[in-house]
């Protein structure tokens, strides 16, 4: 086509081609247009339906990359003047994307309906079984890879392409929220885990690049509230989309997104959206098996919604919830872990629940506490807070604990709870224990901790027995929350309690004290009461107290002298520790050096070992190939029978290609030579043939003379027969239509007579219709000159009277001193009949 038409045309040449069944080209022609340079030049209106034609005809032959490029295109156009006309074209391409996944999902339907059985008691034949057991569970996987899933990546495709051509501009962001909201929703339709990833990727890259494409001038302003509340409102869709999905990963990437838009934002967010962002991050930290957090999420989002003013019942369940959680939290799990990682992950998870610090079972509780908790919890969550927190019972704790259970998990919602809360009475059993107990047999210790297995299977694996409770123990005693010892010989456990060993174990619940817990207090007492009989000496000056007060002082200046020498001795160590570490570091320094040199010579070496074998295996591989292409010339000259004397291996490649040039040049002269003897022998035959068929030729010419006469007489005769006979029937024909001549003649007579009577009528009625209306007309045009006549004369008339008025009241208020106002007056008046006279014209 030209390089550019009207955009009118383009459309109508594109339906041209599509009602004769060329799609293809019809896209291709649209194409061609958008490449155009003057494109950029027409109007947006005639753009707009050449643009959703274009759209339908790429969702119809799956044109994806098409229609990107188009759309793309059609934005750089239309971002500055018709925002609205872009919204449309998005939305039609969407829509129509849906339409097509809609129809295939029908289409794949009705293809794998159940067929009519003929008859429904028959048994199956073993080939129908092995039939149904190979395709007829996967027809439908197979049917929909063939028909539904391509319309369903076009989708996805095009889903894409409209977040791309919309991403990173402040006046199609609404729309481009619009369209992130409409592929959550495809994913979570289609349950598509992997493309909903993709999709948060992008989606992570696009805000990414905000402060990219920061100079540009349609940019996205992440300081505008408007805009930070959308973007807020989608991450929220998100969040809820990984959800649903079960994308639990994907999920807290959603919190952390939120959570760093909530900190650029500078309104506080709504409470509505924070009720959100916690339930599903106390769901996240359930699935990850962070009971901590978990019971953290809860308490932040019970402390919400206790100011929305929601219902008695919704606030106990809730604070039930933060009850349970905050007991299923293990004793001093936040000394569970150490290290820098774990401490960065903390800090981040806390940062996230919006703490201060890190959260601990005891804060936990305490806030719990603080905020009512306990009044509107559940009966058995309250009874099993005074077991684990108050009450100390050792024999009947896990007894009690199980009837408790009992109670709790009939609200299938607690259930999840029930592995941490058996873990807790565990740790709470065997803490209560050591406090009682020095040591204590193990088969004791399973008849107490047995009323916590009723509630599992007698084959479920967490079960507790002898192993498992020695593997907790240990586990226990690893982390420091437990000094035990087992002794496998006796088949005891030994609780450790050293005067100078600070163990966990003697909680604030202690019933007696511990042996380290005596000595502490012991010397506190003696510090107390000398202190008291120091302050009674200074009161009774004497000889004693002025003795006590002197080995007072010599016991503080001893006092200060060994903290001199301590200090010494301490700056001694640290010089020498000191030395010790610079001795070292010189010492790695130098083997660091050593062994730096000793990498890179073997890098050099093996460096060039590597460049000497390329070029050995290079230098080889020429060998090869000159080695092969000799052995080819050399197998070529002897097929031509070429004689070579000297050795084989000896000659180089430029002496056999010589032989070669040689032997060519020979072949070539030989088989000239040969032409040309042929050439001569065929010349002569030639000769002789044309010699000896010269009489022959004669004969032939009088032969063929005599077919072509006979044929000619036969072709004469039958044509005049034809002629003959065609003749003949015009004769006969002629004979018969003579018969009704007379009637035809009087027929025609009659119909002239009659056409003309009413020609002659119509032409009368005519002239009269004709004279009548010229004098209407010439009647109409009088009175119209008339009306235009007294029009002017009274126009002029008018005139008149106003120059004479206007005369009289100049010559008698020459000398008035108001006649300026009397002229305004008169000019207005004046002017406003001219306006009349011109409105009547």
């Amino acid at each position: 086509m030209a390089p550019f038409s009207k955009p009118e045309t383009v459309l109508k040449q594109a339906e041209g081609l599509v009602s004769v069944g060329q799609t293809p080209a019809a896209l291709q022609s649209l194409t061609e247009m958008f490449n155009s340079k003057r494109f950029r030049s027409t109007p947006v209106a005639a753009l707009e339906p050449i643009m959703i034609r274009f759209i339908e005809l790429c969702v119809e032959l799956r044109k994806g990359r098409t229609a990107k490029e188009g759309l793309m295109q059609y934005k750089n156009i239309t971002q500055n003047t018709s925002v609205q006309s872009i919204e449309t074209v998005i939305h039609t391409f969407i829509r129509l994307a849906n339409a097509k996944v809609v129809e295939a999902q029908e289409k794949a339907h009705k293809a794998i309906e159940v067929l009519d059985v003929d008859d429904l008691e028959a048994s199956e034949s073993p080939e129908d079984i092995l039939l149904g057991a190979v395709s007829g569970d996967q027809s439908k996987d197979r049917t929909d890879r063939a028909l539904v899933t391509p319309w369903l990546k076009f989708l996805w495709e095009s889903y894409r392409s409209a977040l791309e051509t919309l991403k990173n501009n402040a006046r199609l962001e609404a729309v481009y929220q619009s369209i992130a909201l409409q592929a959550f929703e495809f994913c979570l339709s289609h349950r598509r885990k992997v493309e909903f990833r993709r999709l948060c990727e992008t989606l992570r890259l696009h805000l990414a690049t905000v402060a990219k494409y920061s100079h540009q001038t349609h940019s996205v302003n992440l300081s505008d509230p408007d805009t930070l509340q959308r973007f807020l409102d989608t991450r929220f869709a998100q969040l809820n989309t990984s959800v649903e999905l079960e994308l639990w990963q994907e999920a807290f990437r959603s919190i952390e997104d939120i959570h760093n838009l909530l900190t650029m934002s500078k309104r506080p967010p709504k409470p509505t959206m924070m009720v959100n962002y916690y339930e599903k991050l106390y769901k996240i930290f359930m699935t990850s098996g962070s009971i901590l957090y978990h019971a953290a999420a809860w308490s932040k989002y019970y402390a919400i919604l206790r100011t929305f003013g929601k219902s008695d019942e919704e606030l106990a369940k809730a604070a039930g919830f933060v009850l349970i959680s905050s007991l299923s939290v293990p004793f001093l799990s936040e000394n569970a872990e150490e290290g820098d990682d774990n401490k960065g992950k903390h800090a981040r998870l806390t940062t996230l629940l919006g703490l201060n610090k890190v959260p601990s079972r005891t804060s936990l509780l305490s806030d719990a506490l603080a905020r009512n908790v306990l009044k509107l919890s559940p009966q058995p969550l309250l009874e099993l807070y005074d077991l684990l927190e108050i009450q100390f019972d050792p024999l009947s704790l896990c007894e009690t604990a199980s009837i408790i259970l009992d109670r709790v998990i009939q609200n299938d919602e607690f259930a999840i709870y029930l592995p941490h809360l058996r873990q807790v009475i565990l740790s709470r059993l065997l803490s209560q224990l050591s406090q009682v107990y020095s040591s204590m047999s193990i088969a004791h210790l399973l008849e107490l901790v047995a009323p916590l297995n009723l509630h599992l299977s007698p084959d479920h694996a967490d079960r507790y027995n002898q192993e498992n409770i020695e593997a907790f123990i240990m586990s226990t005693a690893k982390r420091g929350e437990l000094l035990v010892r087992i002794n496998h010989s006796s088949g005891s456990l030994v609780f450790v309690d050293n005067a100078f060993t600070t163990g966990v174990a003697g909680g604030p619940l202690a019933v007696q004290p511990s042996p380290g817990r005596v000595v502490k207090s012991r010397l506190g007492h003696i510090a107390e009461c000398l202190h008291k009989v120091v302050k009674s000496l200074d009161d009774t000056p004497d000889k004693a107290s002025a003795d006590l007060k002197s080995i007072h002082m010599a016991v503080q200046s001893e006092k200060r002298a060994l903290q001199v020498r301590r200090s010494i001795v301490a700056r001694r160590r640290e010089l020498q520790a000191e030395l010790l570490a610079r001795k070292q570091n010189e010492e790695r320094s130098l083997q660091a050096e050593v062994t730096q040199k000793a990498q890179e010579d073997a890098q050099r070496k093996k460096r060039a070992d590597a460049i000497k074998e390329a070029q050995e295996r290079a230098r080889a591989e020429i060998d090869r190939k000159r080695k092969e292409e000799n052995e080819k010339i050399v197998s070529s000259l002897l097929d031509r029978g070429v004689s070579i004397d000297a050795d084989i291996d000896e000659l180089d490649t430029d002496a056999l290609i010589r032989l070669q040039v040689v032997q060519t040049d020979k072949e070539r002269r030989e088989f000239n030579d040969r032409l040309r003897i042929i050439a001569k022998r065929i010349d002569h035959v030639e000769r002789a043939f044309r010699k000896a068929e010269i009489p022959l030729l004669v004969d032939d010419y009088a032969r063929q003379q005599a077919e072509d006469k006979t044929g000619f007489e036969a072709s004469r005769q039958g044509t005049m027969e034809a002629a003959r006979k065609t003749h003949q029937e015009q004769i006969d024909a002629k004979r018969r239509l003579s018969k009704i001549m007379s009637d035809y003649r009087a027929f025609a007579t009659t119909l002239d007579v009659d056409r003309q009577q009413e020609y002659q009528k119509r032409q009368t009625q005519a002239s009269a219709k004709l004279v009548e209306e010229k004098a209407k007309r010439r009647k109409a045009i009088l009175q119209e000159r008339e009306r235009i006549a007294r029009e002017r004369e009274e126009e002029e008339r008018a005139r008149r009277l106003e120059e004479e008025e206007r005369q009289r009241i100049e010559q008698g208020m020459s000398q008035c001193p108001v006649r300026p106002v009397y002229e305004s007056c008169f000019r207005t008046r004046s002017r406003r009949a001219a306006q009349t006279r011109r409105r009547r014209s």
